[in-house]
């Protein structure tokens, strides 16, 4: 194994619960909207990828659009999902978004161990270095990062995992990936890669995960370690 590529949102920490939800709806209250997304409805979103996507999923399923969006639909959700994101990086700021355990040790052990690291994610860049700029240790521990603005095609295509092996000079089978969604999971299996999933409660029970190499709560349940992970790739 010579490398781990990370996916961000749910893996890393728990963003979703913690800091895109609430700032979801902290962005919709703003704007005066009667909309809130509880956990069902936010899990259900969840099967679609990019924040803009997902507004505009939310929006056709309302009979009345606010007056707004009804003469500009892609400036207004623009402007909704840049709002969206001043409030999640306030959250970042405030320490809401704690990483999820296991992901710091398992980082530094393998930057120890000499392996390249990637975040791989079609998130944002500025929300994912505003994640890292609250976690300090760990910013040396990424030789890359490819994020939304790197790819035309979200994930579950896996446009973004291609990307970081070719940067890397790395082929599928020498790398492995951490993830924590189906739709992840098979963004990283298109690029031939072995995926750990660290389950997350937002995907559902009964989460097709057959092709994961190892499913775990998170990576101090088993708990899991470096020479764990490699054995998955022999």
């Amino acid at each position: 194994m010579q490398a781990l590529l990370w996916d961000v949102d749910g893996t890393l920490a728990d963003t979703e619960e913690r800091g895109h939800r609430p700032a979801f709806n902290a962005a919709f209250q703003q704007e005066g909207l009667d909309w809130h997304w509880d956990v069902l409805t936010y899990r259900r979103l969840l099967q679609v990828s990019g924040g803009r996507e997902r507004i505009r999923a939310w929006l056709k399923e309302q009979a009345q659009w606010p007056e707004a969006a009804k003469h500009d639909t892609q400036a207004w959700i623009d402007q909704l999902q840049r709002n969206k994101q001043k409030f999640y990086r306030q959250r970042l700021e405030q320490g809401l978004i704690p990483l999820r355990p296991g992901i710091e040790r398992v980082l530094l052990e393998a930057q120890a161990a000499g392996l390249l690291q990637a975040v791989v994610t079609t998130s944002g860049r500025s929300a994912v270095e505003g994640l890292l700029a609250g976690h300090q240790q760990l910013q040396t521990c990424f030789a890359l990062m490819i994020c939304g603005e790197d790819v035309s095609r979200k994930k579950p295509d896996p446009q973004a995992y291609r990307l970081a092996l070719k940067t890397l000079g790395l082929d599928g089978a020498s790398a492995l990936a951490i993830e924590d969604s189906p739709q992840g999971m098979k963004a990283a299996r298109g690029a031939d890669l072995a995926v750990v999933i660290t389950t997350a409660d937002w995907h559902g029970e009964g989460a097709d995960l057959a092709d994961a190499s190892l499913v775990v709560e998170h990576l101090d349940s088993k708990p899991t370690g470096l020479a764990d992970l490699r054995d998955l790739l022999r």
